[in-house]
């Protein structure tokens, strides 16, 4: 369920909790919570205090975070117009569309972030330097 849009392609969404005096559970399907087809999943943990991670864009590629355990911040850019989220429960996800910078500062101790991605890691997907992003945003260069 949408929580709040950020930008045009990015939003902040409630995953779905199903519990009862057992626990809670929260499942994740491709193209119902999440809304492409899965192809990589992979975890950021172990982050040390005062480290920032990210600081690049992907040019096709589309992610659903979640911090499962702890807290951390993403910082998403579309070239004009910063924002940024806090994931701190598993209960939400950040969906991030292909063309924003993204940057994840502020990991709480013992924090375990889950990225769901729509491709295999491709780096001639990435965009690494944020002056080529921001030329690429305006439409510059491609």
């Amino acid at each position: 369920m949408l929580l709040k849009q950020i930008l045009p392609n990015c939003a902040l969404h409630s995953n779905r909790v199903n519990g009862d005096n057992r626990g809670s559970l929260i499942a994740i399907e491709a193209e119902r919570e999440v809304p492409f087809k899965i192809e990589r999943v992979y975890f950021v943990y172990d982050t040390q205090p005062g480290v920032e991670r990210g600081f690049h864009a992907h040019r096709s590629l589309e992610q659903w975070l979640i911090c499962v355990t702890g807290s951390c911040v993403i910082a998403v850019d579309d070239g004009r117009t910063r924002h940024e989220a806090v994931l701190d429960t598993p209960e939400k996800a950040l969906y991030i569309g292909p063309g924003l910078w993204r940057e994840m500062h502020d990991f709480s101790p013992g924090a375990v972030l889950a990225v769901i991605a729509s491709a295999r890691f491709d780096e001639s997907d990435y965009i690494r330097d944020y002056d080529r992003f921001l030329a690429i945003a305006r439409g510059e260069q491609t």
